[in-house]
């Protein structure tokens, strides 16, 4: 997946009762199906990513091929296959947005926290991406920081969200 380190991973209690009550939700047979919000389970608990001890586990967890669980892993942007910072900011760069001035939100991103696309603060704080659409076109630009959602920014207005954020 990457050549960042992972160590062990296994879902915490809580969460493997919640992992129990996902996997209920499915038909007999079918509990693969409950990989997405598996995954996303899994991520929170492993501090904002991805890693391949994750894969792993759920691999087990699932009697599911490593292949499949990372064939999902890397179609969605929603998961991360490094580690991020405590902010993720990530900028729509879909044709609304960008017809809206998403640019001009990755150019500010990139100003402000010295950091380019892609890329994690020095004190892991920010992690900076550009993603496909966040199915918000009706107010874009739109971005999403960790799980909120922040629409109708101008650079300013963004630049202003993003100090609020450093203060965190």
């Amino acid at each position: 997946m990457n050549n960042v380190k992972s160590k062990e991973f296994a879902f915490k209690t809580e969460n493997l009762i919640i992992s129990e009550k996902i996997i209920a939700r499915y038909p007999s047979g079918k509990q693969k199906s409950a990989i997405l919000p598996l995954l996303d389970l899994a991520q929170r608990q492993n501090s904002g990513w991805i890693s391949g001890a994750v894969v792993e586990y759920l691999s087990k967890f699932l009697d599911m091929p490593a292949i499949r669980i990372f064939e999902v892993v890397s179609f969605y942007t929603m998961f991360n296959t490094k580690p991020v910072g405590k902010h993720h900011v990530q900028i729509c760069r879909t044709t609304p947005c960008w017809l809206r001035g998403s640019d001009k939100l990755s150019e500010r991103c990139t100003k402000v926290l010295n950091i380019k696309k892609g890329e994690t603060s020095m004190d892991n704080q920010f992690t900076f991406s550009e993603v496909e659409c966040l199915g918000a076109c009706r107010n874009a630009p739109v971005v999403q920081i960790n799980d909120n959602y922040y629409d109708d920014l101008t650079p300013n207005k963004f630049e202003s969200l993003l100090k609020k954020f450093s203060k965190e």
